[in-house]
């Protein structure tokens, strides 16, 4: 696998300078995308007018898996003229949950986050997602199933598959922060509570590892209504399928001690 990063000296300077005791919470939102030229210049648009009127120290990161429509070209100009934004161009792998494991993997923020690309996420829930972590929060997910949340427009048969998804992980989450959305790819997470632990590449479900295998004390859901895509075409085929079901079977082997299960990924050490 190729990667092509934009990176300012300011970062590399971050990163070798440590954090101080009561230094403020930095995030990364890393933004994965593959083709979503339509979309990616509104939605950085509104990402930073949220974060700005919050003063929050943050960066962004879009993952990009070499886009054949001009994603890159687009983000790139934006970041030429903002050094809160940057670009990573993945070249010869493609997989949501690998682009936001090396977007976390290429930032020195204390918080890491998640959104899609494609308004389904509203930005306007970035200010509660962080202020749950800078209250104490290990984790907090934006939830279509906690009270408040919906599925948008879902039809009924989309909505049974979720459902039962959602029910599989049951058995794998742990009692004390369990979450009624481990399916979210909506979510924000302290370094700390995920730092060397190699996570599944492959697929799109990430914060079902992570509630499973992460560190964590404690859990916030936020309830979001899911949104309807504003351009583009959805990733959703069979092969997400097929690697959810990957998943499930590897964290059970891991749970119940049916065999040792080998991770793929990469360590978040910063």
């Amino acid at each position: 696998m190729a990667i092509r990063t934009t990176e300012p000296p300011a970062l590399r300077d971050a990163e070798s300078s440590g954090d101080g005791e009561h230094a403020p919470l930095k995030l990364v939102l890393v933004i994965p995308t593959l083709c979503e030229a339509g979309n990616i210049g509104r939605l950085l648009g509104q990402v930073k007018t949220v974060l700005d009127a919050q003063l929050i120290s943050y960066e962004i990161l879009v993952v990009d898996d070499d886009s054949s429509d001009g994603t890159g070209d687009v983000v790139s100009a934006i970041a030429q003229t903002d050094p809160c934004v940057r670009l990573m161009v993945r070249k010869g792998e493609r997989g949501l949950a690998g682009a936001v494991l090396d977007g976390w993997h290429h930032s020195d923020a204390d918080v890491l986050g998640v959104i899609d690309a494609d308004f389904q996420h509203p930005p306007e829930l970035l200010p509660q997602l962080f202020a749950a972590i800078a209250e104490g929060c290990d984790l907090a997910i934006g939830s279509r199933y906690t009270p408040g949340g919906e599925l948008g427009g879902w039809n009924p048969f989309r909505k049974l598959l979720s459902a039962a998804a959602v029910w599989a992980t049951w058995p794998l989450q742990r009692r004390r922060v369990r979450a009624k959305d481990p399916m979210s790819g909506y979510f924000m997470v302290r370094r700390a509570s995920v730092q060397q632990i190699d996570f599944q590449r492959t697929g799109f479900k990430l914060l079902l590892e992570i509630l499973v295998r992460a560190r964590l004390k404690s859990v916030k859901e936020i309830p979001f209504v899911f949104g309807s895509r504003y351009r583009g075409a959805s990733k959703a085929n069979f092969k997400v399928a097929w690697d959810y079901g990957k998943l499930l079977a590897r964290l059970y082997r891991g749970k119940y001690g049916f065999s040792r299960s080998t991770a793929l990924g990469i360590g978040l050490e910063h």
